[in-house]
């Protein structure tokens, strides 16, 4: 199985997928992990990615969610997935392939962003992520608003 937790940067796909991931007894991986350096240079300039930046980056992920579904136990994946045409790339499998939307306001995520520090994504990128994102109709939606135990709480309520 891979969780693919979902949503604009901010919301707090990293933390929430390293919990959910130890609540599961599950791998965690870090979708940024991937970017290429072009592509984490352009945003750390504050230059939105468009889908040609992010094409190369989904076909790596795409592969390596075969990979962890033939070769691995659960794989809990912290990804932006902001389009539909993305979530539809990485849903290799869709009976073993799960998504989690980390459904969050902008000035929580905004508030978030700005707290933090040495990370390539800035908070100046939030408003073009909340443009690109098509919210899922078919994913574990959360509140990303309240606190970490209560969001992995709901997640693994809602698997």
């Amino acid at each position: 199985m891979v969780i693919v937790v979902m949503g604009v940067s901010g919301a707090g796909k990293t933390t929430i997928g390293l919990r959910l991931a130890a609540a599961l007894g599950a791998r965690f991986v870090d979708a940024d992990d991937f970017h290429p350096p072009e592509s984490r240079a352009k945003m750390a300039a504050g230059v939105p990615l468009d889908d040609a930046d992010r094409a190369p980056w989904l076909h790596t992920l795409s592969a390596e969610i075969d990979g962890w579904l033939h070769h691995e136990g659960a794989v809990v994946l912290a990804c932006s997935a902001l389009r539909a045409v993305h979530r539809a790339a990485l849903r290799r499998d869709p009976s073993h392939v799960v998504f989690v939307y980390l459904q969050i306001t902008p000035a929580v995520a905004r508030a978030r962003l700005l707290a933090r520090r040495d990370h390539y994504f800035k908070a100046d990128l939030l408003e073009s992520q909340l443009a690109t994102l098509e919210e899922p109709d078919d994913a574990v939606t959360v509140d990303a608003d309240q606190p970490v135990e209560a969001i992995v709480a709901d997640i693994v309520a809602g698997l």
